[in-house]
């Protein structure tokens, strides 16, 4: 049992003597806060907040990683695919949404000064704004951008079940794919302003050779174990989609019908007879 002296406060030495005794002991200051290196913060977050900002690209080595996935889109690499080049197996959602709402703006806002330059000088036209070209081209872009990889993954995931070689992308890497094949229609749309429809369609083919062949180097590798026919029918219809996505924002948004002004009809003056019957005369 402990005696009343050994529950006495003692002195002990100087720490400097200590540590003279224990050069590698450990002291602890408790009248200064220990500080925690900025490095080891990013170790003390919560586990779920790294995941989010590599998704939303937050921080500046995933806006890095944006950027070259842009440029791999718009300068693709023959016979490269697009996912295990730029992707690898790390999709964002912070690329594929902004461009997304960019091509919607450039889209409007290219679209209403092509239909007044058209007309511009025109006596009969009079410029209104036309901001529901702005919902029709949100509503138009992100349907596809969303909702066509969805039916690609769900045609992928029953394929796979059927043919064991089928490689599998996930949602979000088909999503991030995608995503990153419009930006090429950004620069197109702000050219698409100049109002000669052979120019257009020029530069509308060229950005669809672009931005096709990257879903094609991605997912020809996805389904060429598959059937050769069905393998062909889907890279048709990704291709066709995409086309039909170009073709349709250039027709509607650009490719604004004529006014017709041409003259008013004047009708032709009624001039009595004699014998009680009306003469009617061309006028020409």
């Amino acid at each position: 049992m402990a005696t009343a002296d050994d529950l006495k406060f003692q002195e002990f030495d100087d720490a400097a003597n200590l540590l003279a005794a224990n050069p590698d002991a450990t002291t602890i200051s408790i009248d200064e806060p220990v500080e925690v290196p900025k490095n080891q913060h990013s170790h003390l977050q919560e586990p779920g907040r790294e995941e989010d900002d590599e998704l939303l690209g937050t921080d500046d080595s995933d806006k890095t990683e944006v950027l070259d996935r842009i440029k791999g889109s718009v300068f693709p690499v023959p016979g490269k695919n697009f996912v295990r080049l730029y992707i690898r197996s790390n999709p964002d959602l912070y690329g594929p949404f902004w461009i997304c709402a960019t091509l919607v703006f450039t889209i409007a806002v290219s679209g209403n000064l092509s239909n007044f330059f058209i007309h511009l000088g025109k006596p009969t036209y009079h410029y209104v704004p036309e901001f529901r070209k702005v919902s029709i081209a949100a509503t138009t872009i992100y349907a596809y951008a969303w909702l066509v990889p969805l039916a690609l993954w769900g045609f992928l995931m029953w394929r796979n079940s059927k043919v064991m070689n089928i490689v599998s992308y996930s949602f979000l890497e088909i999503v991030c794919v995608y995503g990153y094949s419009l930006f090429v229609y950004i620069p197109t749309a702000i050219l698409w302003i100049i109002p000669q429809k052979v120019v257009r369609w020029v530069l509308m083919v060229f950005s669809l050779c672009l931005s096709g062949s990257v879903l094609v180097m991605t997912f020809w590798p996805a389904v060429r174990d598959d059937n050769r026919r069905v393998a062909v029918a889907t890279v048709a219809t990704i291709l066709l989609l995409h086309a039909l996505l170009a073709v349709g924002c250039l027709a509607y948004f650009f490719d604004a019908p004529e006014l017709d002004i041409s003259a008013p009809i004047i009708p032709a003056p009624i001039i009595p007879a004699h014998n009680g019957t009306t003469v009617i005369t061309k006028s020409h």
